[in-house]
């Protein structure tokens, strides 16, 4: 299978060792990347064929005969080049935040309606073993309803958000996008329905200060600083910028309320500068009969039973990155591709997570309530999955 590779970046070059992982007859065709000897560095096994190198996407679509196309570039222009991709009709595997403004957002949902070949986005948490564990459970009516979801994202490696090129909110839309859009997704994966009403609030407490613009660890005084990056020295793309400086972008803490129709709402945090131990990820999902708790670090999940003295316990065992999602999900785009299988996580489903994102840092600077309109409602109404509620 040829694969052509829009911006091949770090975490797409992890994903293609996945998919050949999965299927050994992948291979890269093409590339299409601003700086072609970046990519080419980022190129894996010895003795293979080299792709050609371009440096515009468009180019690389009008020459080369593919039979998919994985968007990789920096966050701003995942819709752009998504919308090069669709209308030639060739299957997409696109890395999320599908779309990072309004703007791009609006024209890659009239896109996805033209759209004819598959795409998946890069939702890999719906994938871990322990979220399709508690997919089951749900779904098994053991819990009831779910009528009140509680999430939260304790980020412990927080800093590579503040130290490298994520740190400029144009390029990342901000960390709602950047990395609630995981979480809402794998909570959309498990409710089902639309969020009706959005709030939101979101703070800037540590990441912040008077460092000059620019500073970087390797030029910095200060050797006891407990976020100083060592190693990087002068490399241009190095993550060892300042953390404390006046140019430093990005919050470092959100909370998010989602209220559904049915009057069922979620609460979900996140934070940056937590560390070691204090990191958690997961969701509390309650229900009239019982209550689901399970955490992606600790890889445990628990069911209390409301009305009876019964308490199940699980502990699985998920090696990989993402908790094991990035396997099962390159592995998913590889059986889309042979026609075994559908996107287990849609453009639709890219558009719903990144909308809510888009709600919810909206709702945080107005300090207002954003609503989902009917359009946009109606765009992913699709994705509603009957009974989940």
């Amino acid at each position: 299978m040829r694969l052509g590779v829009i911006g091949y970046g770090y975490r797409i070059s992890l994903m293609v060792q996945e998919m050949r992982k999965y299927e050994p007859d992948c291979r890269i065709a093409a590339i299409a990347d601003i700086r072609p000897e970046e990519a080419r560095k980022r190129l894996g096994r010895p003795g293979d064929p080299q792709p050609r190198l371009y440096e515009r996407a468009q180019d690389m679509l009008d020459a080369e005969t593919l039979d998919a196309v994985l968007i990789g570039t920096r966050c701003s222009l995942h819709a752009r080049m998504a919308m090069e991709v669709l209308p030639r009709g060739i299957p997409l595997f696109l890395e999320k935040p599908v779309a990072t403004t309004p703007d791009d957002w609006l024209r890659l949902r009239e896109a996805a309606d033209r759209a004819s070949a598959p795409v998946v986005v890069s939702f890999p948490l719906r994938m871990a073993k322990i979220v399709r564990l508690a997919k089951e459970i749900v779904e098994s009516g053991k819990l009831g309803t779910v009528e009140h979801a509680q999430a939260v994202n304790n980020v412990p490696y927080g800093g590579v958000y503040y130290h490298g090129w994520y740190r400029d909110e144009n390029e990342t839309g901000g960390l709602f996008l950047q990395k609630s859009t995981h979480d809402f997704d794998y909570l959309q994966y498990l409710l089902g329905g639309v969020p009706s009403r959005i709030c939101a609030v979101a703070s800037k407490q540590v990441f912040k200060g008077d460092k000059p613009a620019g500073l970087r660890c390797s030029r910095c005084g200060e050797r006891d600083c407990p976020e100083r990056v060592e190693g990087a020295e002068d490399h241009p793309d190095a993550g060892d910028y300042c953390c404390f400086a006046e140019d430093t972008g990005n919050e470092d803490s959100g909370s998010v309320l989602l209220q559904y129709e049915s009057g069922m709402h979620v609460s979900y945090s996140q934070n940056f500068f937590a560390r070691r131990g204090a990191a958690r990820r997961g969701a509390r999902l309650l229900g009239f009969k019982g209550t689901l708790e399970f955490d992606f670090y600790t890889q445990k999940l628990r069911v209390d039973m409301h009305h009876t003295p019964r308490v199940e316990t699980y502990e699985l065992e998920a090696g990989g990155r993402h908790f094991g999602g990035d396997a099962a999900l390159a592995a998913n785009f590889v059986d889309v591709l042979r026609g075994r299988a559908e996107p287990c996580a849609s453009l639709k489903d890219g558009l719903l997570s990144a909308l809510v994102c888009l709600k919810a840092k909206e709702a945080a600077s107005s300090f207002a309530y954003q609503t989902l309109d009917q359009e946009a409602r109606s765009l992913v109404g699709d994705i509603i999955r009957p009974g989940a509620m």
